[in-house]
């Protein structure tokens, strides 16, 4: 991690759409890079993996990710692992996710959780830039520290932000010494991950496409037998959301990928194909 103090590292990757195939390029500034493109479902859409080898951000290390899907493109992203936020001595480790998507273009950003250490001071940010005609489908999965390891998030700050300017912000501190936030029923009620998915547009979406989302995304959370704490929502008519809470991470991803999965057939028509370095 020596490596990335006070490094800017920028990954950046351009989906274009020639003829009917997505085709990738990309620029990279440090460690993280893309580890492959992969195609399982045909040349319209590139299953892009960014990895990024040192597996984690100490104090004072930052990432930027900027990811342009062209017109007509369709790109999906995600990671092979977790990403770690470490232990800091004093300085902030940041990542941040700029994402622009082009009319007529689709994503889908499915990025692997991240993990907020004992003692981290982090900060993750994701923009989200639609074009009028630009559509979506992302998550962000964080984990307050390792339980299972025997090692509690109970000292550090975890700062969330998403943004989709103009339309939709959310932005929410956790300090690890808010035991109100962490404990209360009107707050994480001492569950230790916090999910959310969602569909954007970059134009408004009709009644009708926003009604297929919230009751595909209703009827798998009320069909949950974990009955974990969830709800589906639309603050306005560019974006639904989808969240969840829960004692780890699997079972609330599981759900997500369920309404991922139905989301991709009743909006965009599309089979479930999880990309293949989740079963690795």
């Amino acid at each position: 991690m020596d490596a990335l103090q006070d490094q800017a590292v920028q990954d950046q990757t351009v989906a274009s759409n020639r003829l009917p195939k997505t085709t990738l390029r990309f620029v990279h500034n440090g460690p993280l890079r893309v580890l492959k493109s992969l195609y399982p479902e045909g040349d319209a859409i590139c299953h892009t993996v960014l990895v990024h080898p040192p597996g984690g951000l100490a104090g004072g290390d930052r990432l930027d990710i900027d990811v342009d899907v062209a017109q007509g493109a369709h790109g999906l992203v995600t990671t092979p692992s977790a990403t770690r936020f470490y232990r800091s001595e004093g300085e902030a480790a940041s990542q941040h996710s700029r994402l622009h998507v082009q009319s007529g273009a689709r994503l889908e950003w499915l990025p692997l959780e991240s993990i907020a250490h004992p003692g981290c001071l982090a900060l993750n940010r994701l923009t989200l830039n639609l074009d009028p005609g630009a559509e979506m489908i992302g998550w962000d999965i964080t984990a307050l520290g390792l339980p299972h390891s025997g090692q509690p998030f109970d000292r550090g700050q975890y700062c969330q932000h998403i943004e989709m300017p103009g339309q939709w912000l959310e932005r929410g501190l956790i300090d690890a010494a808010d035991w109100r936030l962490r404990q209360s029923p009107l707050g994480l009620a001492g569950n230790t991950c916090l999910a959310s998915l969602f569909f954007a547009s970059g134009s408004d979406l009709p009644r009708t496409r926003r009604a297929i989302a919230l009751d595909a995304a209703r009827h798998i959370l009320l069909a949950d037998e974990t009955g974990l704490p969830a709800g589906a929502t639309s603050p306005n008519s560019h974006v639904v959301v989808v969240r969840v809470l829960a004692g780890q991470v699997e079972p609330a991803m599981q759900v997500l990928k369920q309404v991922w999965a139905a989301w991709r057939a009743g909006l965009w028509q599309l089979p479930n194909r999880p990309p293949r370095i989740w079963s690795m």
